[in-house]
């Protein structure tokens, strides 16, 4: 365990009796009080998040534009400086690179990506490098909290004195709060009104602080990752190495609304068009009748064919059923169809749903 790295939150973590375990190269915090309370806290009131394992790449120089576009499959095109888009990178065949966040500064472009894709992710972007273009992996220098929740702009208001009421979706924010320099985005992971904040290693802690101490108005808690992962499965958010990866493409996993098949080229392009035009199956939502939970590898079959497989599954608190994400063989994928999952030998039957299986959320509010 010496050998994983430590976020800049480390010593908050373990003063709060969080469990740690391995996450991506870096001792994580899984979870404080329980994942249900956890849960509902982000759902009814206020959650805090370490996300400090995530990667930060930077990107400037003139042709700064052209090349995010060309390893992109959104439109960074339409981007105004304060504005972020969900995206991602694809091989030549199609297969997904890693999902990612594409922020447009006054004089770069930052990507933010997955924790455990970030040194695959700088090969990429080095091997495809066009000249004019600066990378700049700023991932250990940085660190990132997410303050997620329906009262989270009330907390962050009182808290840090600064007037958000007008920031939205997708748009942030560069600040000065009490000498240290922030930047405030509203996204997140949980389809809860939400913040993630972005600062240098020595500043976040002090931010994290301010935050909890200001929370205790709010009924905030500190959440781990394991229910990080039960409010992204509910809102039926991909988690890459689950339900996309390499072997996956952006249209058969739902992605199809920030794919830009008409921006111009990009790596990929040939081979999504034609996916689009032969899709064999699709990433869909299921819910279980049956009190179990389905699990990634789970087989689901329809009158004894193997038609799919799980790909991310969970118990859900705020529906109170086992619900997952599986791909699922066409002309099977339509809402309300019956199927059956195979768990540990047991047929178990579920049904296809429209997501997000949560849709209470306030994430545009």
């Amino acid at each position: 365990m010496n050998k994983d790295k430590r976020t800049s939150l480390y010593d908050r973590h373990l003063a709060l009796k969080a469990k740690m375990a391995p996450f991506a190269d870096y001792l994580m915090p899984i979870q404080y009080s329980g994942i249900k309370r956890e849960h509902n806290a982000v759902r009814k009131n206020a959650g805090l998040f370490d996300v400090s394992h995530m990667g930060e790449i930077y990107i400037s120089g003139k042709n700064a534009l052209k090349f995010v576009q060309r390893l992109t499959i959104n439109d960074a095109a339409i981007l105004e400086i304060g504005q972020a888009q969900y995206s991602a990178m694809c091989y030549d065949d199609g297969g997904i690179v890693d999902d990612l966040l594409v922020y447009r500064f006054k004089d770069y472009y930052m990507m933010v990506v997955n924790a455990s894709n970030i040194i695959k992710d700088l090969d990429w972007l080095k091997n495809n490098l066009i000249e004019g273009v600066e990378i700049e992996d700023m991932s250990n220098r940085l660190s990132l909290i997410a303050l997620q929740g329906p009262k989270s702009r009330e907390l962050l208001i009182k808290s840090m004195s600064i007037d958000i009421s007008n920031l939205t979706f997708y748009h942030f924010v560069e600040i000065e709060n009490s000498g240290m320099s922030l930047v405030l985005a509203r996204t997140g992971y949980t389809g809860e009104l939400g913040f993630e904040i972005y600062g240098d290693n020595e500043t976040i802690p002090h931010i994290w602080d301010k935050l909890m101490d200001s929370g205790k108005f709010f009924s905030l808690e500190p959440v781990g990752l394991a229910a990080r992962d039960t409010l992204r499965t509910e809102m039926k958010y991909c988690l890459y190495g689950n339900d996309i990866d390499e072997k996956t493409n952006p249209i058969e996993a739902g992605l199809g609304w920030i794919t830009k098949l008409d921006k111009g080229d990009f790596i990929g392009r040939d081979a999504i068009t034609d996916s689009k035009n032969n899709l064999t199956r699709r990433l869909v939502c299921i819910e279980l009748v049956d009190r179990v939970i389905p699990r990634q590898g789970y087989h689901i079959f329809k009158d004894g064919s193997k038609i799919g497989i799980v790909t991310s599954g969970t118990y859900s608190p705020s529906i109170g059923k086992g619900i997952g994400m599986a791909y699922i063989n066409n002309p099977f994928t339509k809402s309300g169809t019956e199927i059956i999952v195979d768990i540990r030998g047991q047929q178990k039957l579920a049904v296809i749903v429209k997501p997000p299986f949560y849709k209470n959320g306030t994430a545009l509010i």
